[in-house]
């Protein structure tokens, strides 16, 4: 679908309240396909492949969240979408957030999978992780080290931030490799995505200083990753936020913990208002 400066790529199928999943880094939103199964049977499933990334065009610019935010309203609208319930994770949810925040009225509901909000929070202490050293890991030395490495790339992800790497099979492994191998995926990633970060950091800032969302939200968390702090954290954003917390599970939990988490996400996504 077009979309500033270029195309994205969406996924749409399903009939009744629709349901607008983000995905994050180290995934496109073919993460998403145990959940949508459930999904799709009644409810009306949209799966975009984020700006940059998976199947959607490569260009310079956009990468700022509010700006992802401001394509994917124009992408309801072409759908005739008027609100969505959402559920994102990792960088999904920092599109995730500024799509409620710019829109509180499109967004009903909002499970939020195991990331923090730039700007918000502690994030500046996660900046200081030495697990995030990606988050400036770019320019076109970096893309040279990284080209034909992706795998070797996505692996370092994939084994350092699971409880159980092998949880994360070799089919998946490549799959996504192959994704990130395509063309402009590798700068779009770091140069784009985490590149705008810092500018999201203060987009955010003026965005909460407006107010808290007041929509319900599911903040979930690896047992082995952010757990219950990611409610806390989720909490400086949002003024309605349960929290719930994934077994044996690090970030990658729809890979990691797949039926543990969609029990936890459809029955909220169902509860009424």
């Amino acid at each position: 679908m077009a979309v500033s400066g270029g195309t994205q790529y969406v996924r749409v199928g399903g009939h009744g309240p629709a349901v607008l999943l983000l995905h994050g880094f180290g995934d496109t939103g073919d993460m998403w396909v145990p959940l949508v199964e459930i999904l799709v049977k009644d409810h009306t499933v949209i799966v975009p492949d984020l700006r940059g990334m998976g199947l959607s065009s490569h260009q310079d610019g956009g990468y700022e969240k509010i700006a992802q935010a401001q394509d994917l309203a124009g992408i309801l609208d072409k759908l005739g979408v008027q609100d969505v319930a959402l559920v994102s994770h990792d960088i999904g949810n920092m599109v995730g957030y500024a799509l409620a925040a710019l829109y509180p009225a499109r967004v009903t509901r909002w499970v939020v999978m195991d990331a923090p909000l730039p700007g918000i929070g502690h994030w500046d202490d996660q900046l200081k992780n030495p697990k995030v050293w990606h988050f400036n890991f770019r320019g076109p030395d970096v893309e040279r080290l990284v080209a034909g490495r992706e795998r070797i790339l996505l692996d370092r992800f994939y084994n350092e931030l699971s409880a159980t790497p092998a949880s994360i099979d070799e089919q998946t492994r490549d799959h996504y490799a192959a994704l990130y191998a395509r063309p402009g995926a590798i700068h779009d990633a770091f140069s784009g995505q985490f590149a705008a970060f810092a500018q999201d950091a203060i987009d955010n800032q003026k965005l909460v200083a407006k107010g808290k969302l007041t929509l319900p939200v599911l903040a979930i968390g690896g047992d082995h990753s952010y757990g219950a702090q990611l409610a806390s954290e989720i909490g400086f954003a949002a003024s309605n936020v349960r929290s719930a917390v994934i077994n044996n599970s690090g970030h990658w939990i729809m890979e990691e913990q797949t039926q543990q988490a969609i029990a936890i996400i459809v029955p909220f996504l169902e509860e009424k208002k």
